[in-house]
């Protein structure tokens, strides 16, 4: 890059916990971000599962340089040990941290592809010394081109949720049953939500701590509202580390939530189905019947709530070389650390800018997008990803290559994470658990937040 390419703002595209916390480590640094923020206020992603409870205290979810740029205004940190909702963390940090940076964040600009100027994918002649050109179309639909020094893009998986097809493919009939399928935690305080579910009988397809909120929810419901009930789906059987670490795991609220599902089952407001793979979606009068790629069939149910994981929306970086993993679509380095076909431990040693490279250099994906495909994504992993890429990008390698992070044990540990053989998991014994942890924060598709 040359002066005046250096002289240009790192784009920061989306301002959701990590992009955010990605500008205030920029601009201690000071660099210039810009932040593209698609919806009309930070933190949209947050907020739509606002009525969700973090498992991570409000010590673990506040960045620290993000703190020490809010700090001057007056904000003052909440209590350390309590637990925010997902709304709690939008208003009382995320939006208050977006404000302070104020024309540094831009709302209602939807990146919509991301180059090298005038190169696309095919050039190598003289790439690396042309800016970025981020194409943002917005909120009135006019459209403009920004040039950048680097692209950060940590716009996260909220948008694309999984399908309910074991083959990551929609079951057939999926589509034409969406009025009856729900893609995330369903919030039974709303009134219009609760008469979706009391008296019904619900199905939810997931292992994930997203699925034990759902039904930890619906068997509380259960308990008042007559004719509940929940019929959870696992595509694999059910195992010691099925429900998570419980009183093993260093976030007792994580591990609290998997005892919550176990006993939705245990206490006979749930279901478990297990090794069901679903192929199929078919309607039977007013109702469901999901049907396995062996040919099962279940009881008819009257709504579906799919809790499969999250995916990365990758369209709008097709014309950048990016190196990611062909199974998880994370980056390549930091992939054989997340991979659920290695280990299952959701134990992840920190990692920063090494593990976050591309072939096309000053580009990273960050925060759950950075995970791919992969699961147990937390919050201070992010953190202190755009700690290191931030020190990087000010030419502080030393500080980019330096860990700052010690996170918490999960609590669960399989060894390699097979499909089939859930006891072999248990029997491998220790596995990646012997690593450190890493903490993040991200959406419910994690555990219900942080």
């Amino acid at each position: 890059m040359n002066a005046s390419t250096e002289a240009l703002p790192v784009v920061v595209i989306g301002a959701g916990p990590v992009g955010l916390a990605a500008a205030a480590h920029l601009t201690e640094r000071g660099i210039d971000p810009l932040v593209l923020e698609a919806g009309p206020a930070a933190a949209g992603a947050v907020r739509a599962w606002g009525h969700v409870r973090l498992f991570s205290t409000w010590s673990e979810v506040v960045d620290p340089a993000a703190e020490k740029l809010l700090a001057p205004t007056g904000w003052t940190a909440p209590d350390g040990a309590t637990y925010p909702s997902g709304a709690d963390w939008a208003e009382r940090y995320l939006q208050p941290l977006a404000d302070v940076l104020g024309d540094k964040v831009r709302y209602g600009a939807t990146v919509t592809g991301v180059s090298r100027l005038g190169r696309d994918r095919i050039v190598d002649a003289d790439r690396e010394r042309q800016p970025f050109t981020v194409s943002v179309l917005n909120a009135d639909g006019t459209e403009r081109r920004i040039t950048a020094r680097a692209v950060i893009d940590a716009s996260g998986t909220w948008s694309t949720p999984g399908p309910i097809g074991a083959d990551g493919l929609p079951a057939l009939g999926e589509r034409a049953a969406a009025d009856r399928i729900s893609y995330r935690i369903p919030d039974l305080k709303d009134p219009a939500v609760r008469a979706r579910y009391a008296g019904k009988r619900t199905a939810v397809i997931g292992s994930g701590a997203s699925a034990f909120t759902a039904l930890a929810s619906l068997a509380d419901l259960a308990g008042q509202e007559s004719g509940t009930h929940a019929v959870w789906i696992l595509r694999r059987g059910i195992s010691g580390s099925t429900f998570g670490g419980g009183a093993a795991d260093q976030l007792p609220a994580r591990g609290a939530l998997g005892l919550a599902a176990k006993a939705a089952v245990d206490d006979g407001h749930a279901d478990a189905v297990t090794g069901f793979r679903t192929s199929a979606i078919e309607k039977a009068a007013d109702r469901l019947v999901l049907v396995s790629e062996d040919g099962r069939r279940l009881d008819p149910v009257d709504e579906v709530i799919v809790l499969t994981g999250l995916r990365p929306d990758l369209s709008f970086l097709d014309e950048l070389r990016l190196g990611l993993d062909e199974r998880l679509q994370a980056p390549l380095e930091l992939a054989p650390l997340i991979d659920p076909n290695q280990h299952s431990c959701g134990t992840v040693y920190p990692h920063g800018v090494n593990e976050l490279s591309h072939p096309e250099k000053d580009v990273y994906l960050v925060g759950m997008k950075s995970y791919g495909r992969a699961p147990t994504f937390l919050a201070m992993t992010g953190y202190e990803q755009v700690r290191s890429i931030a020190a990087a990008l000010a030419g502080d390698r030393e500080a980019a290559e330096r860990v700052e992070l010690t996170l918490p044990e999960t609590g669960v540990c399989g060894g390699a994470g097979l499909f089939d053989q859930p006891q072999a998991a248990e029997e491998s014994g220790g596995g990646c658990c012997a690593a450190p942890a890493t903490l993040t924060v991200g959406a419910p598709a994690a555990s219900g937040g942080c």
